[in-house]
C-alpha cells in the first residue's frame, strides 16, 4: 500500500559485516608543447590545433584543451587528463595520445611532459 505506516529504515553508517574495500584513483596528465608549420593567423592555427583535440577527445575519452600559447600564431600547448582504476590502464592510454600526437605532419612535438598521480599523493 502506498504511503504505508512502517518506518523507513534508517542510514547507520558502514555494514559491519562488509568487507572496507579501498579503490585507488590514478589521473595522469600530458602536456604537448607543439610547433606548428605554416600557420600565419590565428585562425589558421585553430584550424589545426581543433581537429587534434577533437580527436584525442573521440578516440580516448580524455579531457583536452588547448591550455597555452593562445596569443602565438606558431606556438601550441596542449594539456590533457586521463582518469583510471588502472595505472597499466592509464599509462597504456597516455602512450596512445602521445603517439597520436606525434605523428601529426603538421605539427613538431617539441616536449612533452607526463605526470602520474594518486589518490595518496
Amino acid at each position: 500500500m502506498y504511503g504505508s505506516c512502517v518506518p523507513a529504515k534508517r542510514w547507520q553508517g558502514a555494514n559491519p559485516n562488509r568487507r572496507d574495500i579501498r579503490t585507488h584513483m590514478y589521473v595522469g596528465t600530458l602536456s604537448f608543447d607543439l610547433l606548428l608549420g605554416d600557420v600565419r593567423s590565428l585562425k589558421e592555427k585553430r584550424s589545426v590545433v581543433r581537429p587534434i583535440v577533437a580527436e584525442l577527445q573521440r578516440k580516448y575519452a580524455v579531457s583536452v584543451a588547448e591550455t597555452g600559447e593562445q596569443d602565438l600564431h606558431r606556438r601550441a600547448e596542449i594539456g590533457l587528463a586521463v582518469v583510471s582504476g588502472d595505472t597499466g590502464h592509464l599509462t597504456d592510454v597516455l602512450d596512445r595520445c602521445e603517439r597520436l600526437v606525434a605523428a601529426r605532419p603538421e605539427v613538431e612535438l617539441l616536449s612533452v611532459r607526463r605526470r602520474l598521480h594518486s589518490d595518496e599523493d
